[in-house]
């Protein structure tokens, strides 16, 4: 019951990610500024949930989910109705930064995955995948919702309604999840024996480089995800075709999660997360010589497909590598490079964009970023393999 409650918080925390992707033509359009510009709220939202997720796991290490998640579904409704009554770009990118993403989304990433993490031993893989599938479950769901309400009643009655209904549901979420986890030594148990030298690196030189790999990896990631609305518009087939590929990639990404994690219980989170960055560039490819309909329909599946399954593998990563106690702000450092990359990929591909007019060098740079992703994740699992062989 708590893994489903859980599952329905992410999903709705998840709107502040997914919902500037499509009304990014029409805030584009109605505040008449480039399309870098206009990607510039995403990009800062983002950084937001980053940034605040570190902060809001402390908090749950410290008091609990329920607080943060209480603080996060008041910020980000009111990030919502503040934006739809944003008089230019500047204030509705505030209130996506600091109310939509620092305050409000960044509540239930990082810390529900920590959570997760904590109450499941023997499928700790599983659990977090389903934990964090309610991310793209809402990648899935609110592109299609959100679209036909801006095309009924405009982008400003929508956010208005979409901040009165997750404030609604979150706080009266939060309110049922309570109960504290087990304690760390309770909890314990992951594939691999936490150390202070997680793969023979220290504390803070292994998380520094999960973190480099998680922005490498999501800077590629974030170009479809960001700009398929955007790129469908361009290419002359509408945004309602774009919004449809967005929930598509997202709602495969559903099942690469639920996938990768079971996965992930057999082969652990290094290798996931490997098998996961070689799947991404692959597909990331075949958007650079295809740009029909149909094929646009089928490489978002298949991108979903691909690469659903790597971000949860930090989790795990985390919790196999590194102490229990140190989950929450552990998770929530790697969760924040993950978003950082997402922010910078997003803003990148609409800057390439702009200089460019078209989209065709900004998958090439997706690409570059991802081959930087595999260097560092084949790396690590070396260093990995050299000590167990040490030890053996």
């Amino acid at each position: 019951m708590r893994l489903f409650i859980t599952l329905v918080l992410m999903i709705v925390g998840a709107s502040g990610m997914y919902v500037m992707a499509v009304v990014l033509p029409a805030v584009q359009a109605e505040f008449a500024v480039d399309r870098g510009l206009a990607s510039l709220p995403y990009t800062l939202t983002m950084l937001g949930v980053g940034v605040g997720g570190i902060w809001m796991g402390r908090l749950a290490d410290r008091h609990g989910i329920t607080l943060p998640l209480m603080l996060g579904g008041a910020c980000l409704g009111g990030g919502f109705v503040l934006a739809a009554m944003a008089p230019d770009i500047w204030v509705f990118m505030a209130a996506h930064c600091i109310l939509i993403g620092l305050l409000g989304t960044s509540s239930t990433f990082s810390p529900l995955v920590a959570d997760t993490s904590l109450w499941f031993v023997r499928r700790r893989g599983i659990a977090v995948a389903i934990c964090a599938s309610g991310n793209y479950l809402g990648g899935a769901l609110w592109p299609p919702i959100v679209q036909h309400f801006v095309d009924a009643v405009g982008w400003r009655h929508t956010y208005i309604g979409l901040g009165l209904s997750c404030t609604a549901v979150m706080c009266s979420l939060a309110l049922l999840m309570r109960t504290r986890p087990p304690a760390p030594a309770a909890a314990s148990g992951a594939r691999v024996t936490a150390s202070t030298r997680p793969f023979g690196l220290s504390t803070r030189q292994a998380l520094l480089l999960l973190c480099v790999a998680g922005v490498a990896c999501c800077s590629a990631m974030s170009m479809p995800q960001v700009h398929i609305v955007a790129y469908c518009g361009d290419l002359g087939y509408g945004p309602a075709r774009g919004a449809q590929m967005l929930s598509l990639m997202l709602a495969c990404g559903v099942v690469s999660r639920l996938v990768s994690g079971a996965v992930c219980d057999r082969i652990g989170g290094l290798r996931t997360l490997l098998l996961g960055s070689v799947l991404q560039g692959m597909s990331l490819l075949l958007f650079i010589p295809f740009d029909s309909l149909a094929s646009l329909y089928v490489i978002s599946a298949l991108f979903g497909l691909f690469q659903g399954g790597i971000v949860p593998a930090y989790a795990i990563i985390v919790r196999e590598y590194f102490p229990a106690a140190e989950a929450g702000q552990r998770v929530g450092a790697v969760i924040m490079s993950t978003m950082l990359g997402m922010a910078l990929g997003g803003w990148m591909s609409g800057g390439i964009f702009d200089l460019t007019g078209s989209y065709h060098a900004a998958f090439i740079n997706g690409v570059a970023w991802n081959l930087l992703n595999f260097a560092i994740v084949l790396a690590l699992l070396m260093r990995v393999r050299r000590i167990a062989s040490a030890a053996a």
